[in-house]
């Protein structure tokens, strides 16, 4: 098991080298490296926001990944899009020092923590952690450790770096990641079929999740949804404590009552928790699923210890991550949100979040996120636009994946078309803004969505639409 000192002063690692610091994971653990005084330098294939941050802090960052940016490094952190064929990731295996993925180096920073809080699911992991996130910071005793999978504006990005004994982060599943983390309290929102690319299936995925399951200590606590087929199952692999969340179910640890939606739909409701204790909350955000995401947090924020009152005050404070049905202007008069949807389950739930809100016509620009995923999505992705008037599909966003052509967005728009929605294909970002220009209204809504740049049409858009 990989461990690592977090003061640099005890630790045997002074220094650490970071191949695909540009991640938004990557860069939050860089940056709390840094701030805790290692020597940190990185590389990526080209500049955003998060390395752009990282410079602005002092880090090194080389654009282009080569064997010559390998140094006299004491650890290389490489991102789970690295292949082993990267000059660099090889370059650094042939120096004899450690070299260790992502979610091996965040195990290790998490087992440097007395209280642990890692948050788990296909859907709403870095809403719930940010969510979570406002509870701690409202805590003023607390002085937590966050990193969130997000930019979150209220810690001026997606890494808070605390003296306190709590650490907070997300547990990516992705390449079994959850298996290196030991969290105290391990909340899991819910399992789906996704990352086919390295799952063999949902069996698959299901089973990760259960392993992840006996990772947590005996006295440490599983928080699941009661209301998830799969994710309520894995109370069985827990050796410590269960606690359920649910919108309905009065048996589990905590459920809903008294919905009601203002006109903006941001629900305001009841938690009810098995003691009999009640706490009206009222959200500043959209969706159903931002109340399961509410339960989750306060489930995991009342183990912590924490107040009603905070908690309370927590959850009322949270305004969205960047990219989560976010607000970046108008296009001739129409608004456009950006999100990062990128599975059907996720984009479904959106649409039919925004649909009722809306008064013209609803445009979805999707840019699908790799090809094995658009792949073995497909029919999924067909039935996922019906709360839409029109979705605009561009070019797939490769991301780690070679693009072998088994797969063209256009079959996906037939699909589309098949199902019965209106679909078009639109390969480049400047096709979609020629195209929505003679068409959309003032009282039209843009939503742009996908993990890969889809934030970067809605820019466009809001860029020439002035």
């Amino acid at each position: 098991m990989f461990t690592i000192d977090l003061d640099p002063k005890r630790s045997q690692i002074k220094s650490i080298h970071f191949i695909g610091i540009g991640g938004t994971s990557m860069s939050g653990i860089a940056e709390l490296l840094f701030d805790k005084g290692f020597t940190v330098t990185g590389s990526d294939r080209e500049e955003g926001s998060y390395t752009q941050h990282l410079q602005n802090k002092g880090i090194p960052i080389v654009f282009g990944q080569k064997a010559e940016n390998i140094k006299d490094q004491d650890l290389f952190v490489y991102t789970d899009a690295i292949p082993e064929s990267n000059p660099e990731l090889m370059a650094a295996r042939a120096t004899g020092r450690p070299v260790i993925s992502r979610g091996r180096v965040l195990g290790a920073i998490m087992r440097n923590y007395t209280h642990s809080i890692a948050i788990s699911g296909a859907h709403g992991k870095s809403t719930t952690t940010s969510m979570m996130a406002e509870i701690l910071m409202a805590a003023e005793d607390r002085d937590p450790t966050i990193l969130i999978g997000g930019a979150l504006d209220e810690m001026g990005g997606n890494c808070r770096t605390g003296d306190g004994n709590i650490f907070l982060a997300e547990g990516c599943e992705y390449k079994g990641n959850i298996l290196f983390y030991y969290p105290s309290i391990a909340v899991v929102l819910n399992i789906d079929a996704d990352h086919l690319d390295y799952f063999k299936d949902l069996e698959d995925i299901i089973h990760t999740f259960e392993r992840y399951m006996e990772n947590i200590p005996q006295d440490g606590l599983a928080i699941l949804n009661l209301d998830d087929p799969y994710s309520r199952t894995l109370k069985d692999f827990v050796k410590g404590r269960v606690a359920f969340f649910s919108m309905a179910n009065p048996e589990a640890d905590v459920h809903v009552e008294n919905i009601v939606y203002s006109d903006l739909g941001q629900p305001s409701f009841s938690l009810v928790f098995k003691d009999g204790t009640r706490l009206d909350i009222k959200l500043g955000v959209l969706g159903d699923f931002n109340i399961r995401h509410a339960m989750a947090a306060s489930l995991a924020a009342r183990e912590a210890g924490l107040s009603l009152d905070i908690i309370k005050k927590g959850l009322e404070a949270y305004r969205s991550l960047h990219r989560r049905m976010e607000d970046m202007g108008t296009f001739h008069g129409a608004r456009v949100l950006t999100d990062y949807g990128h599975h059907p389950a996720e984009i479904q739930a959106t649409l039919e979040t925004i649909h009722p809100h809306v008064k013209g016509r609803f445009y979805c620009v999707f840019e699908p996120h790799t090809y094995s995923r658009t792949r073995t999505l497909m029919a999924d992705f067909a039935k996922t636009f019906g709360d839409c008037d029109e979705a605009v599909i561009t070019k797939i966003y490769g991301a780690r994946e070679e693009d072998d052509g088994s797969v063209r967005s256009e079959e996906l728009v037939e699909k589309v078309q098949a199902h019965g929605d209106r679909a078009v294909y639109r390969e480049t970002y400047q096709d979609v803004v020629d195209y929505l220009k003679n068409k959309v209204t003032p009282d039209d809504l843009i939503l742009t969505t996908g993990c890969g740049k889809a934030d970067e049409i809605a820019k466009l858009l809001v860029a020439q639409g002035k």
